[in-house]
């Protein structure tokens, strides 16, 4: 071998380092006039500089959010599920598994920090492993339902109850365990339960703490798919609603709260799925009217003052023609989630909901459920406004107090 080929198999050697730009300044300018007169290197050096420029992309290690779902429905495609989950139930599956993914990664330091839960009442400051006593104590309720064992001690039905031994969810209002009427605000029970479960768990790890919710959520999905219809009723002492919007709610609630434990440990979380973020929309939007009500009463208006927009109808269906019709507003909802409601804005005293919208109002989808979350400042929302602004106002200050602790 004669020295210009030693030297030129020297060079060439170094392609992979100077691919990834490892290579000293000197010999990297060597190199680079020796590929200008040998055509056969500079081939080589153009293939490993795209590969090192793969290697070099910044993008984030963790898998798109969608990207679960679609495994998913490719494997139900090749072999259906024996016991599918209901659609109304694929929201909290999403949900419960991507706080999980979550909360799997979080280091001992990181289960120590302190998450803020605001809501419409205050905020509530809790660390990881608090939060999901929360969610347990909460899912409770569900797991009464549908006759499984309450996760918090002492509950209404404890473990080992009558209704741990159903094996088929109740489908009929009659059939459902009552939970006990509860003294104080509507929400004292929920908070009693959570301190409840959180001094049981109190000194168990938070992976031990974590294990036991996932699998409790397990357990009411399956439950749920012997019950596919949504009917059974869900008592929360302070409402009752069905299966089918009680693990809608239960999904929101657990978004909601995933994205403030990965706030507290600065991680990054993905948005709900399209097709779940719009279940939960429509169902804030069905409860709407509740928080409506509730917002007047607290601020009672003068008589009448409510219905002045329905007496006073240009076209003669008001009250003046002989019907009576309530007010409505006109909820478009943009992005990945879009869709338009049309939400009432008067009680029942006055008369159905009729007639053109008062006004239209437009918001991004995942912006209305932070707001229905209490995370957004009804005044400084970014929203598109048309028509009567007082109502539109009063639907923004309405909608925080979906939330609870």
């Amino acid at each position: 071998m004669t020295t210009t080929d030693e030297r030129h198999e020297a060079l060439r050697s170094l392609l992979g380092a100077w691919a990834l730009g490892a290579v000293p300044s000197a010999e990297a300018a060597e190199l680079e006039l020796h590929l200008t007169d040998c055509p056969q290197c500079a081939e080589e050096a153009g293939r490993l500089r795209e590969a090192a420029g793969w290697l070099s992309v910044e993008e984030p290690l963790d898998q798109p959010g969608a990207l679960r779902q679609q495994v998913l429905d490719w494997c139900l495609t090749r072999r259906p599920a024996d016991l599918p989950v209901p659609t109304w139930g694929m929201p909290y599956t999403a949900e419960t598994a991507k706080l999980d993914a979550l909360l799997r990664d979080l280091g001992p330091e990181e289960w120590q920090e302190v998450a803020e839960l605001p809501w419409h009442g205050g905020t509530e400051y809790l660390r990881p492993a608090e939060v999901l006593c929360h969610l347990a104590a909460v899912d409770g309720y569900l797991a009464v339902a549908l006759g499984l064992p309450d996760p918090v001690p002492g509950g209404p039905f404890p473990a080992g109850g009558p209704t741990a031994v159903r094996r088929v969810p109740p489908q009929e209002a009659a059939a459902v365990p009552r939970v006990p009427p509860q003294a104080g605000p509507p929400w004292a029970r929920i908070a009693e339960r959570t301190a409840r479960l959180t001094a049981e768990q109190s000194g168990q790890p938070p992976q031990r703490i974590r294990a036991r919710w996932r699998r409790h959520c397990h357990e009411l999905v399956r439950s749920a798919a012997l019950a596919p219809q949504g009917n059974t009723p869900v008592d929360f002492g302070f409402a009752t609603v069905p299966l089918r919007d009680a693990f809608v709610d239960r999904a929101f609630e657990c978004y909601v709260h995933g994205e403030d434990i990965a706030r507290a440990v600065a991680y990054p979380y993905d948005p709900p799925a399209p097709q779940h973020l719009r279940q939960m929309i429509d169902l804030a939007v069905r409860m709407l009217p509740l928080a409506l009500a509730g917002q007047r009463a607290a601020r009672p208006e003068p008589a009448g003052a409510a219905l002045g927009g329905a007496d006073a109808r240009a076209d003669g269906s008001g009250t003046g023609a002989g019907r009576r019709t309530g007010r409505r507003i006109r909820l478009v909802i943009d992005g990945p989630a879009a869709g338009e409601w049309l939400i009432p804005l008067d009680g029942p005293d006055a008369g159905p909901p009729g007639g053109e919208p008062v006004a239209a109002m437009v918001l991004d989808g995942l912006e209305f459920c932070q707001l229905a979350a209490a995370h957004r400042d009804p005044d400084r929302v970014p929203v598109g406004e048309h028509g009567d602004r007082a109502a539109i106002r009063e639907v923004l200050r309405a909608t925080p107090l979906l939330s609870r602790p």
